[in-house]
């Protein structure tokens, strides 16, 4: 029986078309092209329409666009086909934060950290410190920064919020603590990283770590708003 060729009734072929769309998307995705990511993802879904993962990625698409709505559409989605699905719950999370409701967030935060066998959790919870920080909660920020650095302390993004937030509650020797396992490594240290120990010297008023701070930000950074802020004296921005 040739007369359905080309429709293949396999529901593991259809599987792999729609991963591959997906795989697709998610390139087109991360250099900026949306609207090509959602004919991807708009291929995937004709192939699989339960595709939880492809609501996800229409989701991000759609936040990345400003289609708020949308994005808060897809994400639903996606979590009512898998209700487990921590990865979107993460990424609904970090929507929420993104735009100022923090309550909803941190709810979703708390059940993608919840989810058994979750991958990445150092991942929510270092977004959820970051939003509690966002919010101004800086005692909840540090003890969620602080267990994603627990479970992942290679990862400079954490080692480095978490030196912001203990900045901010002045407790300057634990900040400095944790910026420096940042700008001891040339590769993993930028504008940023210095600057945060610049101030972190300057509230503890160690003038000679502040300018061996700023020099680096002036030689390695020249053009950035940090090392203008440096050569400004604006260290409480």
């Amino acid at each position: 029986s040739d007369n359905n060729a080309g429709v293949s009734a396999d529901p593991s072929d259809a599987e792999k078309r729609a991963s591959v769309r997906l795989e697709l998307a998610g390139g087109y995705f991360s250099r900026g092209q949306f609207s090509t990511a959602l004919d991807e993802i708009k291929l995937a879904l004709a192939a699989k329409p339960d595709m939880g993962a492809a609501y996800n990625m229409r989701g991000l698409v759609y936040a990345a666009m400003g289609e708020d709505l949308l994005a808060e559409e897809s994400f639903e989605r996606a979590m009512s086909l898998n209700p487990r699905d921590a990865d979107a719950m993460h990424n609904r999370a970090w929507f929420k934060c993104q735009r100022g409701q923090y309550d909803d967030a941190d709810r979703l935060f708390e059940q993608a950290i919840a989810t058994p066998q979750y991958r990445d959790l150092a991942r929510s919870l270092m977004a959820q410190g970051i939003c509690y920080a966002r919010a101004g909660r800086m005692v909840p920020a540090e003890q969620k920064l602080l267990r994603a650095y627990e479970v992942d302390p290679t990862n400079p993004t954490t080692a480095y919020n978490l030196a912001d937030v203990l900045y901010r509650r002045s407790e300057l020797e634990r900040a400095r603590f944790y910026v420096r396992r940042v700008n001891d490594n040339e590769e993993l240290s930028n504008a940023q990283t210095l600057w945060l120990a610049a101030r972190i010297e300057n509230k503890a008023g160690n003038r000679n770590a502040v300018e061996a701070f700023g020099r680096q930000l002036r030689a390695r950074f020249p053009q950035s708003p940090q090392a203008q802020a440096y050569d400004s004296g604006r260290f409480n921005d």
